[in-house]
Parts: structure tokens; sequence; C-alpha cells
């Protein structure tokens, strides 16, 4: 089969909703194409839906640092052997049965009946937030006085850590996902919210029975102190930036879609599909995620080689017109979104799935009911855009309404 070969991967977006024009030229000539990567190897890209699930689902690839060609320019050189391994209770990075040991451990805190249990509370999170926004003379910054509170509120309380403690994680959140960041840069901010977990796992073991996730975990006594710190950070880190930036960059589009808006204030109970469509349409990492295969496979009429890199570009796979017949590239709330791989799939699926979807569905409701003509505050062109991180959104969203 003659095969698409890509020398580097487009990056630049076009519209801010929508992934690069390039990716999607590529998606439309070739659901799986080669791809050059940064230190010189062959790779392969994967853009379409069917082909990303089947490439997720598979127990021949893996998730191991270790086995990963280096895809960023910038580690090209700077990443020493010894931290390109996947560090205890990192279950994202792990194959079974090492992940499944580890997730074994959280799935029970994360059942979807756990998770509707939650609604109220978070219900008055989302009331608090909105109450406090209200305090405002008819204009704020969504991001910061809404969308990154809300999550980070709720998670700190999950995890039991003390919400005025979250600068001590924010700002080097931020710091390991900036782009610009060095590899040293992002290391040392790792560094640094490792640390700070080591000392909350210490305050729980010092002081058992707390009514919280990390306590919860702990009393099993099944992780090592290194597991649990691992562990908890990656609650921490994936439980309020992804969530936080959602809300942003969908309440962005939503009022950038008028017409779907009104849909949605008209038809409330169409909330939970809205909430899948809009995944589904932003798929908030620019690219992404990444797999090496341990043995030779056959995808779709492409030998993929033990030891081959494959990069897959979740953005466009959700955009794949053999998934998603009619238009994809338009916002459609009403259409039946399920299936979308914006939460992954597979053995790495997203484990707090259920909890953003509840986080999403009554904040944009409630959002909406509280401010119905919520609005921008500037122009479209000027909401800054995380094109400089690792996970898409808006830096800030400027909005306004009659108060």
């Amino acid at each position: 089969m003659t095969e698409l070969i890509s020398e580097e991967l487009p990056k630049t977006r076009q519209n801010p909703f929508d992934p690069p024009a390039g990716v999607t030229e590529i998606r439309n000539k070739a659901r799986i194409s080669r791809l050059k990567f940064a230190d010189g190897h062959l790779g392969w890209l994967v853009t379409g839906h069917h082909q990303v699930r089947e490439i997720l689902g598979s127990p021949k690839f893996t998730n191991n640092p270790e086995k990963h060609h280096v895809f960023d320019k910038r580690f090209q050189s700077d990443v020493p052997e010894d931290r390109r391994k996947a560090e205890p209770g990192m279950f994202l990075s792990q194959d079974p049965p090492d992940h499944t040991r580890l997730r074994k451990m959280l799935q029970g805190q994360f059942t979807v009946r756990r998770m509707n249990q939650l609604s109220e509370w978070i219900g008055t999170i989302v009331d608090d937030q909105l109450k406090h926004m209200r305090t405002f003379d008819g204009r704020a910054d969504l991001v910061k006085e809404f969308a990154l509170p809300v999550p980070s509120l709720v998670i700190c309380a999950l995890l039991g850590v003390e919400y005025d403690e979250r600068h001590r994680f924010q700002e080097d959140t931020a710091k390991m996902l900036s782009l610009d960041s060095s590899f040293k840069e992002a290391m040392a901010a790792m560094q640094r919210i490792q640390d700070f977990m080591r000392e909350l796992i210490a305050r729980k073991k010092a002081n058992p029975g707390g009514d919280d996730m990390i306590s919860d975990l702990l009393a099993t006594g099944e992780p090592t102190d290194e597991e649990a710190s691992n562990m908890a950070m990656l609650l921490l880190l994936a439980g309020h930036e992804t969530t936080a930036n959602m809300l942003g960059i969908g309440t962005f589009t939503l009022l950038q879609h008028p017409d779907q808006l009104k849909i949605l204030k008209d038809e409330p109970e169409i909330i939970d599909n809205a909430v899948e469509e809009l995944m589904r349409y932003l798929s908030i990492i620019h690219f992404g995620p990444m797999r090496t295969a341990t043995e030779d496979v056959e995808i779709d009429g492409h030998l993929i080689k033990a030891g081959d890199t494959v990069l897959m570009h979740v953005p466009t796979a959700n955009r794949d017109p053999e998934k998603y017949p009619g238009n994809p590239d338009e916002l459609d709330l009403r259409r039946p979104a399920s299936g979308h791989v914006a939460f992954g799939h597979g053995i790495h699926q997203c484990l707090g799935q259920q909890l953003a979807r509840i986080e999403m569905r009554i904040g944009f409701s409630k959002l909406f009911q509280e401010f119905p003509d919520l609005r921008l505050d500037v122009a479209p062109e000027d909401v800054p855009l995380r094109t400089d991180m690792g996970i898409y959104g808006v830096h800030s969203l400027p909005v306004a309404w009659s108060s």
C-alpha cells in the first residue's frame, strides 16, 4: 500500500473551535499515514475514528514512556533515559498487570452511582460560584471566577486537599502543561507538585479516618506512599485542569453559536447529549494520545511493526464523517454524539469521566439559567486561546451580563 508521509504534524488552527485544517486534509486522504518524529523515527499518524478506537483498545500497544520515540522537539536531547520511565503509581503510563492493580484501587470511588450521588453537592458549589459572579458589576472573567474554581473546589474536596492550598499546584500545573516550558522547567514543576502530594499523604497517615478519596485509598493499605502520592497527583491534575478548560471553551463555543445556545435554553432536557456533543466537537487536547506497538499488528491494511510509535489525533478522529455523517464539523447539540473518543477508549479511558460529565451538565445548565443574557465582553478574536498549552481551551473569557 502506498503510504502518505508527513514531515511534521500540522498544528496551526485556522478556527478556535476546529482542529488544524492540515490534519483534516491528511485524514481525508488516509486515516492512517506515516509521520516523522523529532528524533527522525518514521512512525504513524492515526486520524480516523474507528482506527483510533481499535488501537486504544488493543493490548498490542503500550503507553509506557520508555518505549516511545521523542515526538516533541523540546525534549529531543533534553530527556535523560531515567526520566522516561513510568513512575510508581502513574497508572496512565503503565500496562497490565501494574495498571490493573492500581486502577482497581480507585474504580470504586468513580462509579456512576457514586458520582450521581454527588450531583446535589456539586450543584451547591456551582450555585455558590454563580452568586460570587453576581457580586461583580455586570462583567467578569468566566475562567477565573467560574470555570476554574468549580472543578478545583470539587476535586480538592473529594481528595481532601484544602482549597486554600490550590496555589501550590495550579501554578505548577500550568508550567507543566505549557508548551513554552523547557523539559527542566516542566520537571521542576512536577517535582514541586509531587513534594506537595507527599506532604499530604504524610499528614493523612498521621491523622487517619478522613472522609475523602486519598484517606480511603490509604486505608486499604495497598499502595506504597510513592504510589499513593502519584495516584493522587494524577487525580488532582486531571480533575481540575480538563473540566475547567471544557467549561471555559465550551461557554465560548456556545456564545459563538447562538442558534445552539437557544436550543439548550429552550430544551434543557438535552443537556446530557449537549455535553457529549461539546466533548466531541472540541476535544480539548491538541493531539495524542501516543502508543507504541509491542508486536507487529495490521490495522486497516497497514503493517505497524513492533517498536513503531503511533500518534493518534483525537480532535480529528472525533470529526470523522465515517463515524458522524452529516457534517461533523458543525456543532449540533441534537446530534447523537455517543461513541466519541474525547475521554479515550480501552483500559486507559478517563477514570473520572462521569464526574466531569456531571460538572459540565450542572455547570452549563445553571450558568445560562442564572445569566440568560451572558455575552462576550471582547471581540471573539481577542479571546486568548491556549495554543501554548498541552490542554486546549481559553486562558480567560471576559463576559458581561445585565446587572
